[in-house]
């Protein structure tokens, strides 16, 4: 499950049309820090000394490194002004493990990180140990964002010359991806065991390897592996491919060779990519020894067209060792299984034949999600039917632009007849070709739909699409419904006719309606699969502490429910229906270490929350203003976080700089300009706001007894007249006589309170405040506290004094500005009295003190959530789901035509017409911004009996148009009276979680009716009630019918049938005799008569090896490298001539093809030859005369010839590792 490239949001328009590669033999762990000298010299062996300069903004030079005496903030601001660079090809880019980086964002920020304070200068070197595994490898399941970002090199450069040597430098290059060439990293460069050969002895020290872009060429790969075991070396050499595996040394025995699957490699100027070298294949290089290979004096000979001659020198042009060994090989490309190979088999041992259908697709290194789904297209019987039996050779759109000049086809064509083929001896296969092809045009894909929706293009009847014009709904009943359907239909088909719509396509209906005016707005779609929702929202549970703006309200803990993509918006739009309380005027904020940590915006999703962070809900007398459209006003009063913090204890060793710590729960003051003029009626705001959180809440304020109660009056219970009370140093509390205080206890400062007197005389009087008592706390200021002081690190900011703001403002103007913050400094005796301490465990603090409250709205939501899940979900429940009438949100507004302007509209999809092969996406998956999920809830489905018949509006229509008279014929309505009625035949499931997990197949053999179940290359019986299970997310059901399905389709595949039978009759009647002989060179006038089997025109399979199309009954095309079945498999298999290593060395008289991976020739006397073997090729070269050849594109175009090029060759190959986790799994 590894993420072979990176994503292309930062693809550039052009750059160098070759990748640079970045080699390493191995990732070290641990640097030892080098001078500052030896820095460029250590950069220079990450591969930066090849860099191309990249103009940048930044007030320093390109490549040299920022001076290390700036702020973190000028740090910060620099690193950000190159991060926004686009990536462009060849150069080399960096991967940053995105913990480290987010603990230098927030030390450069003075953010309070989670993990404890920390310094930008205490950072440290830049630490990947979290993206590698113990021997250095790049893990999987990466996401830039999420665990790393991609840096340029003059970033990695600063980090560098700021922290020191990297642990694990992880350099990449910046390749061209897919067809357009968009530049990505390579985030996996494929690393090669390389080992040597030896007659026999010790296995010697572990293996090495060799780290290459898929971009270097195969003669690159050669000379790489070659150094890596002998640098300065002048012997001749050669190099052995063998299979995959664990090998114990560096040394390779010769005896072992065969049993291994070697073949010698072929040096060429192919890619890696092209050549289907992958991540860990071995290689093994072979020196000779007194003038003879190793590999000839063993057990098997090698022909002595595989011998080399001395190397050097190494990069002369074409008669170095590479060009010749090169222009002496073949190209072999068969592929070999993931598994240690068994030894080859003993003459006259034989091999059982397989039943069609049930071949295994091997893994070629996480491609299990493509083989998964593979396997379930090629057991839609109809499908297979028209690759089969040749009609899709026929139907081919090699021009097509929106196609992929008939690549995938082909390589879908030629795996389909190998999977059926009747006389396989082969278990397992791997696909590579299919998987180069493929991804040649998709870097990043939902599989099912792109191979569906590009056999499509590849095979659209309609070679040149006509402008089609939408209609739209004017209005009417029935019979004007269904004639904007058949127009819709119709002007579909106008651009759009291939087996793929016959077979998989259908239609819905999407019906809008204005809240405003109650326009109606109906279209009607095509669709390829049917993605439908499952009835069951991921919720995101948390408490919420809620703060009243009323002291007389309880501040309370809420639990809460709402669905895991929701924003703090719309939780606070649920708290206020709840509470009671005006959404706008409620402050979301995340508290961590005693102060404000994160700004609880609009913007932010609940579920980036942690379980259990603290999140705390203020009510404000004032709009909270979290959301970024808010237009501040003049007269809006400050909203200013407030903290606890103990009166600081000045350091003589640093001067005046004092030592600040907070405790207890910050919480939010409101001060209107008014107040904010007075630094006493500040004060008294704080003191309002902090009652909330002390039980000594009455001390804070000095009281008087009056006959009247006036509005501000507070009601107390008064303790005796006579009752004096001191706070001594310790925070005692003792009662004492009026007699004894002296006057030198307020000059000590001593904390005298004497309670109100009640008037025995006064009956009917009550206490009330009469003002805010003195000395409680000293109020602080301290500027620049963006969100709350989110962004405030404890020991990075210093306090303003007020005489300093005095002095600033002008008389009359507020003394506070947006993002100040206050703090309330107590002494240790104020403390203790008011809120406590640690040791007291806070017993006058109330910030401990939440009681529960539960929303009945809350208690019901669990209360059906319990049921639903007791109750289980169905198939039909998610039709239910997909069908039922949604609100547009205010992010996917509906332009009314009527109103002009943006609507959230009501929006309902129906079933209009429905396919053959109806392919059901159920979607587990969600990929919303950060948010990514997967619903593992079991879904019930049918084997047999989905009946559609009530959901098809087709139907319902088309019957009550019927009844009425109407010929539903002319409007494309066929049969209204028999049911749609669905059986499963096929179901692609996925085991694990989102980031990674497995994908396996359950398909029904139509041939045996019997259930299989795909694993990659294992392949069991199985029954059709295992496939019903809480891994399905793809299910494909075919219609029940007493008629063929696929409509034009079928017709096609039986006139070709009728029209192969009647040639084969006809060929069978005359049988004309052929003189086998070497054709007539094409500047001589005789006409050859060429030795080249006879077969009805396009009809068959293209076969790689003879670039012809062999008859339709014939059998697949040879394995290729990698094919999963074992080692004396192969020696069987009548694909493969010959058996033992003889069959895999190259050979003098083997055919030199043209290179499929450059541009066609436009003749075959374009074509390079070997002058060695030119006279035995010339006569298939000629063969090839009568081809034309199409010079607008890169495929060649056949025309009137019964001969084709290989499927697998396209000019502007791209490549790109798919994992099992590079994009949510989408049909």
């Amino acid at each position: 499950m590894q993420s072979d490239s990176s994503s292309v949001k930062r693809s550039a328009s052009e750059g160098p049309t070759s990748a640079t590669p970045v080699r390493a033999t191995q990732d070290t762990l641990f640097f030892d820090p080098l001078p500052a000298d030896d820095i460029d010299a250590y950069m220079a062996g990450q591969g930066e000394d090849t860099l191309n300069d990249v103009a940048l903004t930044a007030p320093y030079p390109v490549h040299q490194v920022p001076p290390a005496n700036l702020t973190p903030v000028e740090k910060l601001e620099y690193i950000k002004q190159r991060r926004d660079q686009a990536m462009q090809v060849g150069e080399v880019w960096y991967i940053v493990s995105r913990q480290w980086y987010r603990r230098w964002e927030s030390a450069c920020q003075g953010i309070l990180d989670k993990s404890g304070p920390l310094e930008e200068r205490d950072v440290g070197a830049v630490d990947n140990t979290p993206l590698v595994d113990r021997n250095g490898n790049l893990t999987s399941n990466l996401t830039e964002g999420v665990d790393v970002e991609f840096v340029p090199s003059d970033i990695w450069r600063a980090f560098t010359a700021w922290y020191g040597l990297a642990i694990y430098p992880l350099p990449r290059t910046v390749i061209p991806r897919g067809q357009f060439g968009e530049p990505s990293l390579e985030l996996r460069p494929p690393r090669l065991k390389v080992l040597t050969l030896v007659d026999s002895g010790p296995i010697g020290p572990p293996h090495g390897y060799v780290t290459l872009s898929i971009k270097d060429t195969v003669r690159a790969l050669s000379r790489e592996l070659v150094a890596s075991v002998s640098p300065h070396s002048s012997i001749p050499y050669r190099i052995w491919k063998i299979q995959p595996g664990e090998f114990e040394g560096s040394q390779f025995p010769a005896s072992k060779l065969a049993a291994h699957g070697a073949e010698l490699l072929n040096i060429n100027d192919k890619t890696l990519e092209d050549a289907l070298i992958e991540f860990d294949d071995p290689f093994v290089v072979e020196f000779q020894q007194g003038g003879r290979w190793i590999a000839d004096q063993s057990s098997t000979t090698a022909p002595e067209s595989a011998s080399a001659s001395v190397p050097p020198p190494l990069f002369s042009s074409d008669n170095d060792f590479f060009s010749r060994l090169g222009k002496n090989s073949t190209t072999t490309t068969r592929t070999q299984p993931r598994q240690t190979p068994s030894p080859a088999p003993t003459a006259g041992s034989s091999k059982a034949v397989h039943e069609p259908g049930t071949l295994g697709l091997g893994n070629m290194g996480n491609t299990c999600f493509m083989n998964s789904a593979l396997q379930c297209l090629a057991h839609t019987k109809e499908l297979t039917d028209y690759f089969l039996s040749g009609v899709y050779e026929n139907e081919l759109n090699p021009d097509n632009p929106l196609g992929m000049g008939g690549a995938i086809a082909e390589a879908f064509g030629a795996l389909l007849h190998r999977i059926w083929s009747s006389d396989s001896v082969a278990s397992s296969y791997s696909p590579r070709e299919f998987k180069l092809q493929l991804q040649r045009f998709a870097p990043q894909f939902k599989l099912v739909a792109f191979l569906l929706d590009g056999l499509h293009e590849d095979l659209n009847r309609v070679l040149k699409k006509p402008y089609v014009e939408k209609p739209d709904w004017e209005g009417g009943g029935d019979l004007e419904l269904a004639q904007l359907a058949q127009r819709s239909w119709h002007g579909y088909m106008q651009r759009n006719d291939s087996v793929i719509v016959d077979l998989f396509q259908g239609q819905y209906q999407s019906t809008l309606v204005c809240p405003e005016c109650e326009k109606v707005s109906i279209t009607f779609d095509p669709f390829m699969y049917l993605t439908l929702p499952l009835p069951v929202t991921k919720k995101w549970k948390h408490t919420v502490f809620y703060v009243p703006w009323e002291l007389s309200k309880n501040h309370v803990k809420v639990p809460v429910e709402i669905g895991r993509d929701a924003t703090f918006k719309e939780l606070r739009a649920l708290l206020g229906r709840w509470m009671g309380a005006p959404p706008e005027k409620l402050l979301t904020l995340e508290i961590f270490s005693n102060r404000f940590y994160k700004n609880l915006d609009d913007n932010v999703l609940c579920s980036d929350m942690s379980d259990n962070d603290t999140i705390v809900c203020f009510e404000l007398p004032c709009n909270a203003r979290q959301s970024r459209l808010y237009k501040k006003k003049e007269s809006d009063p400050f909203i200013l976080p407030v903290f606890l913090t103990d009166l600081p204890v000045a350091r003589p060793s640093y001067g005046s700089y004092r030592h600040q710590t907070n405790f207890g729960y910050p919480f939010i003051a409101v001060i209107d300009p008014r107040q904010a003029q007075s630094l006493h009626a500040m004060y008294e705001a704080v003191i309002d706001r902090l009652q909330r959180w002390t039980s000594n809440a009455r001390h804070l304020f000095t009281w008087e007894q009056g006959p009247i109660v006036s509005v501000n009056a507070v009601p107390i219970t008064i303790p005796p007249m006579d009752s004096l009370i001191e706070i001594k140093e310790n925070g005692e509390i003792v009662p004492m006589d009026e007699m004894d205080v002296e006057e030198s206890d307020i000059t000590d400062q001593k904390v005298v309170i004497q309670e109100d007197i009640m008037v025995d005389t006064i009956t009917d009087g009550a206490p009330q405040i009469v003002g805010i008592k003195r000395g409680v706390f000293n109020l602080r200021l301290q500027p620049g506290q963006k969100d709350y002081g989110a962004g405030f690190g404890s020991s990075s900011q210093r306090f303003e004094s007020w005489e300093t703001r005095m002095e600033e403002m002008e008389d009359g103007a507020p003394l506070l500005k947006d993002m100040d913050a206050l703090y309330c400094e107590f002494d240790e005796n104020m403390k203790r009295f008011y809120l406590g301490d640690e040791v007291s465990s806070w017993e006058h603090a109330l910030w401990n003190a939440w009681p529960t409250f539960e929303h009945p709205e809350y208690s019901e939501a669990r209360k059906s959530t319990s049921e639903k899940k007791n109750k289980g979900m169905s198939i039909e429940d998610c039709l239910t789901e997909f069908t039922k009438e949604e609100q547009l949100g205010e992010d996917d507004l509906w332009y009314c035509p009527r109103c002009k302007k943006h609507q959230q509209a009501t929006k309902k999809f129906d079933l209009w017409k429905v396919p053959d092969i109806l392919a059901v996406h159920l979607k587990r998956f969600s990929n919303s911004r950060v948010l990514r999920d997967k619903i593992d809830t079991f879904v019930d489905f049918p084997i047999e009996g989905l009946d559609l018949t009530h959901l098809v509006g087709e139907r319902k229509v088309g019957k009550k148009l019927a009844e009425n008279g109407i010929d539903i014929g002319e409007l494309g309505i066929g049969d209204v009276e028999g049911p749609l009625i669905y059986d499963l035949y096929a179901v692609d499931e996925h085991l694990g979680g989102l980031g990674g997990g497995h994908y396996r197949a359950y398909a029904v053999n139509h041939l045996t009716e019997q259930w299989y179940h795909f694993d990659d290359s294992y392949v069991t019986k199985s029954e059709a009630s295992q496939a019903v299970n809480a891994n399905a997310y793809l299910l494909f059901y075919k219609r029940r019918s007493n008629r063929p399905l696929g409509g034009k389709t079928h017709q096609t595949i039986e006139a070709a049938k009728v029209q192969t039978t009647e040639m084969g009759d006809a060929a069978a009647a005359v049988v004309p005799a052929v003189e086998t002989q070497l054709p007539t060179p094409p500047n001589e006038t005789v006409a050859p008569t060429l030795a080249l089997p006879q077969k009805p025109l396009n009809v068959g399979l293209l076969t790689p090896q003879s670039r012809g199309r062999s008859p339709s009954s014939s059998s697949p095309p040879p394995l290729d490298d990698g094919d999963s079945s074992h080692f004396e498999e192969s020696q069987h298999d009548q694909f493969i001539p010959g058996s033992g290593l003889d069959s895999l060395l190259m050979s003098e008289t083997s055919f030199e093809f043209p290179d499929s991976f450059k541009a066609s020739p436009t003749s075959s006397n374009e074509v390079e030859v070997d002058d060695d073997v030119e006279e035995e090729r010339r006569g298939f070269d000629d063969s090839l005369d009568h081809l034309e050849w199409n010079d607008e594109d890169s495929l060649p175009s056949p025309a009137d010839s019964d001969l084709s090029v290989n499927p697998f060759s396209d000019v502007n190959s791209q490549k790109n590792e798919y994992t099992d986790n590079d994009e949510i799994p989408e049909p």
